[in-house]
């Protein structure tokens, strides 16, 4: 099991002016942190992974789409090439940067809604978009792990397992799943067992409190969470993904109207101890 920290807590580009904190976060005892890819080439993000390689932290990378004319399942196929491209490009980003998981929910537009449910036709779309994806992924050796959000920030796929049916008729090996504790306590009836029933797709995990304050504040059931994931064999990241007010418009993208800890250090500091010891009583 490896142990990260995403930078959404201070940042979307993460660079050389972060050196000390990302110091710190290795100091704390993290193996990597989670590096969000929105802009930029692969050249920049290969020089951001030489950095991390001097620091000694290893990484993943995340992303999400929020702009409309780049919508994966629209119906206007210029828009979905957008998409496509743009996917493409975080993809070669992540590849330089030197992370095997690009995560998030990269299969529609983020905070847009079309005033039902996903149609027949969307899903189909999806389909198409996510094999182009899953093939330029795996010629690039990058894994995507899709997010299934809550429906108050995406109406396509609410829950593991609308996700993962989906995932299964994409079928690519390197278009999978991210489990999201903050998503699953809002939208599953057995947040433990859309964990566990959908394992089989599941690449990466989020450790996220309900508020996206510090994990172990909260009432995610933690125990049974970490003695899932642990009894699954599960063995890889474990990324705390937690939010502040510091970036105005991530803050508004993801509602964040208020603190949720009393530093940012106290989330990661925190957090780690959390994990840590809650992987350690799994056993």
């Amino acid at each position: 099991m490896k142990i990260g920290m995403c930078m959404f807590l201070w940042t979307t580009r993460v660079t050389g002016e972060h050196e000390a904190l990302l110091r710190d976060i290795k100091a704390t005892g993290y193996d990597g942190v989670e590096i969000p890819i929105f802009e930029g080439t692969p050249d920049g993000y290969a020089r951001l992974g030489d950095l991390l390689d001097r620091i000694g932290l290893e990484r993943t990378a995340v992303s999400a789409m929020g702009d409309p004319a780049m919508n994966l399942i629209s119906p206007d196929a210029a828009t979905r090439e957008a998409g496509i491209a743009y996917m493409k490009n975080a993809i070669d980003c992540a590849a330089a940067l030197g992370a095997p998981t690009l995560s998030g929910p990269l299969h529609s537009t983020l905070g847009a809604f079309s005033g039902s449910g996903p149609t027949d036709a969307e899903l189909k779309r999806s389909v198409s978009s996510q094999r182009a994806i899953g093939d330029h992924a795996g010629n690039r050796g990058v894994t995507i792990g899709l997010e299934a959000l809550n429906r108050f920030e995406c109406y396509l796929f609410n829950t593991m397992e609308a996700l993962c049916a989906h995932i299964d008729e994409v079928d690519r090996p390197h278009i999978r799943a991210m489990y999201d504790t903050f998503h699953a306590n809002i939208e599953e009836t057995d947040p433990i067992g859309a964990y566990t029933k959908n394992r089989r797709n599941i690449v990466h995990v989020h450790i996220s409190e309900n508020d996206r304050g510090v994990p172990g504040r909260g009432n995610i059931p933690w125990a049974e969470t970490f003695a899932a994931i642990r009894n699954s064999g599960y063995d890889d990241w474990l990324t705390i993904e937690a939010f502040g007010r510091g970036l105005a418009d991530l803050a508004a993208a993801t509602k964040v109207w208020r603190d949720f800890a009393e530093s940012p250090e106290a989330v990661y500091r925190d957090g780690y101890r959390h994990i840590r010891q809650s992987w350690e009583k799994a056993a």
